[in-house]
């Protein structure tokens, strides 16, 4: 190895870093706000990149479906709590309106727009809606009624969840592998570097994303009720902050950074129906680093994992995923010494 390999390695580094970033950051903000360890994030990233893949081949995505089947169940289970509460009819049916509205609009908007080939722009917005409206859904169906359950029962909760979302996906998209086309086709030549315009979009994104959260959880009050809600559920709810609200909002955004997340990787990794756990789980080590608690220590994680994997994969290529998974256990071993432990009643 020289110089110019390893500013390659870096490179490439920082780049998947980046990414892994983005899931880390989502794992952190679901676990902090609900307790919920979410194995699934890496499944809205699979599902980003298959359904713009399948918008740019002009078929309709599955995910559409999908996002259908889960608002119908979540508007059956409101109807029903909200005839056992007895509540007044004109409040059910707006509960069942805003349950129901905004996935029936996609299903009857995206069969439309697909056989005109949409601009592109157009398409990541579709796609950016339809699997970030299944974040807050999944919370209402799998999750909402256990929030007060164990982190033990919720990370049970959450396998479940993940293997149902998996054969789905293989159910939707096939057993084969999609790549987008790269959102800009430019090249820049950096000393021995050589910058894509994909590469410098990544960096972008992520950078920016990471700018909105800061500004959305320091200057905004919705922000500042979901750090709220992540220091002290009960205080929080004491001050009339709803845990439900809290959670599905946290969903909500966690579903937005995975299908981002997809549609900036899948121009440069081919997207598998199962390619979100292997995903979720380099995000899962770097939110580790931070403890699960700590955004700046997972974007630290993250970077890392990310150089890791790409040296790695220089020295033993065929041992990089075991070489990535390995570094969890010295941190897993420096937690459990720095961090106080304390019985879960």
């Amino acid at each position: 190895m020289d110089l110019t390999i390893a500013a390659i390695l870096g490179l490439d580094g920082l780049t998947n870093g980046a990414i892994y970033a983005l899931v880390a950051l989502a794992l952190v903000l679901v676990f902090s706000v609900t307790r919920v360890i979410f194995i699934p994030q890496g499944e809205f990233v699979a599902f980003g990149a298959l359904t713009l893949a399948a918008l740019q081949m002009g078929k309709m995505p599955g995910t559409v479906w999908l996002l259908l089947l889960m608002a119908i169940a979540a508007a059956v289970l409101d109807l029903i709590q909200g005839l056992r509460e007895r509540r007044p009819l004109p409040r059910i049916a707006l509960g069942l309106l805003r349950a129901l509205g905004f996935p029936v609009a996609l299903a009857v908007a995206v069969p439309l727009l697909v056989p005109h080939q949409p601009a592109l722009w157009l398409q990541v917005l579709l796609t950016l809606a339809i699997v970030t409206a299944m974040g807050p859904l999944l919370y209402r169906l799998a999750y909402r009624a256990l929030s007060g359950a164990s982190v033990l029962t919720l990370l049970i909760v959450s396998v479940g969840v993940h293997f149902a979302l998996t054969g789905i996906g293989l159910v939707f998209f096939g057993a084969e592998g999609y790549r987008t086309p790269a959102f800009w086709e430019a090249r820049f030549d950096v000393g021995p570097l050589s910058l894509t315009g994909q590469t410098l979009i990544i960096f972008g994104a992520s950078i920016a994303l990471l700018v909105a959260m800061f500004f959305f959880f320091e200057r905004t009050l919705t922000g500042k009720a979901l750090r709220a809600t992540s220091v002290n559920r009960t205080g929080a709810r004491l001050m009339g902050i709803s845990g439900d609200a809290a959670g599905s909002l946290s969903f909500t955004m966690a579903a937005f950074i995975g299908a981002l997340s997809g549609l900036l990787i899948s121009p440069s990794t081919t997207i598998y129906y199962d390619t979100g756990f292997l995903i979720g789980l380099k995000g899962f080590v770097a939110a580790v680093f931070g403890g699960l608690a700590s955004f700046p220590m997972a974007l630290g994680g993250a970077i890392g994992v990310g150089l890791i994997e790409s040296f790695g994969s220089f020295y033993a290529s065929a041992f990089k995923e075991v070489i990535v998974f390995t570094v969890i256990l010295p941190v897993l071993l420096w937690r459990s010494f720095v961090d106080p432990h304390h019985e879960e009643h």
